[in-house]
């Protein structure tokens, strides 16, 4: 009887996730096409067929929240403002947390071609305040007279660089959420994270945001690469993040709750992995899916959504 109930009670999840719209992420914007985390290329994935924006936050010296994935001006993709590159070993030297948000706003952030991203389109545009991203993506939104999008918002911390790439993560979080609450978008948000920290005070301080675990495997291997940039860190400090070498369960152990989703770099994805999330009631949002062909390998074993860099792929 008991077996009976429990394979009753995995069909009825089942059943649920499946009548909910698959999510269509564009991450960053969806990069293949414009430049990532900036405003033109929110505005060209909400032409097309996604339901949620996916974007990076980081903190600047006077304390601006603005999109951006590295929390340095990154030689791959920042024009300086006379026109010359970043060198590629000086990264680190153009700290977004040490610099006011104004002297950001000099550098260019869509103009370099990148090799990896050969249909990008190139125009001249810098990092955006995150609270303008918002006003032009909801404008643009009831323009095309289509649904206001998702938010997929992911806090840029990590326990080894406190104080170093941002601020601890409390003050990120009230910084973000200052203007996530201003703008009234808190439905219609999902606040991501491979720091457990930020979501744990997401889940106490606004229980009815949608959270998502980032998950990425890390061994001894990955752990030495980032204390490079990192030395005088104590190596405990780059354990205190799920590393999947325990898989789902091992990377739960990391916070006190449940999150919405469970968001696993797509590799990591497998049928097993899919249904043990949906039996604990999260979503499974792997990232970043980029053709279609690994969309419909991904669909088959019941995922609920992806991010991807190409939203042609859902086209």
């Amino acid at each position: 009887m008991k077996n009976m109930l429990f394979t009753g009670l995995l069909m009825l999840l089942a059943q649920l996730y499946s009548a909910q719209p698959f999510d269509k992420q564009a991450h960053r914007g969806g990069k293949s096409l414009y430049p990532e985390n900036t405003i033109p290329a929110m505005k060209n994935a909400l032409k097309m067929n996604v339901t949620t924006l996916e974007m990076d936050l980081a903190i600047t010296k006077d304390k601006k929240v603005i999109l951006s994935h590295d929390a340095f001006l990154s030689p791959e993709l920042i024009t300086k403002p006379n026109g010359t590159y970043i060198p590629k070993d000086s990264g680190f030297y153009y700290k977004i947390y040490e610099m006011p948000y104004a002297k950001i706003q000099t550098f260019d952030a869509g103009l370099k071609k990148l090799n990896n991203y050969p249909d990008q389109k190139k125009m001249k545009v810098y990092k955006p305040l995150f609270s303008d991203v918002i006003d032009a993506c909801e404008k643009y939104a009831r323009k095309l007279k289509r649904p206001l999008p998702f938010y997929n918002i992911e806090t840029k911390t990590r326990p080894f660089s406190d104080n170093i790439f941002h601020p601890e993560p409390k003050e990120f979080v009230d910084l973000m959420m200052e203007i996530i609450v201003q703008k009234g978008i808190q439905d219609r948000v999902i606040i991501q994270s491979f720091d457990p920290r930020t979501l744990e005070i997401i889940h106490t301080e606004y229980p009815n945001i949608k959270t998502a675990l980032l998950v990425e495997k890390v061994d001894d291997k990955k752990i030495e690469q980032q204390r490079a940039y990192f030395k005088n860190i104590p190596v405990e400090k780059f354990k205190l993040y799920p590393d999947h070498l325990n898989g789902v369960a091992g990377d739960m152990k990391f916070l006190s709750f449940i999150p919405t989703i469970y968001s696993p770099e797509q590799n990591l994805v497998t049928p097993e992995l899919v249904q043990e999330c949906h039996t604990l009631g999260m979503k499974v949002i792997p990232w970043t899916v980029n053709t279609k062909e690994r969309l419909q390998e991904l669909k088959k074993m019941g995922i609920d959504g992806v991010i991807s860099d190409d939203p042609r792929i859902f086209e």
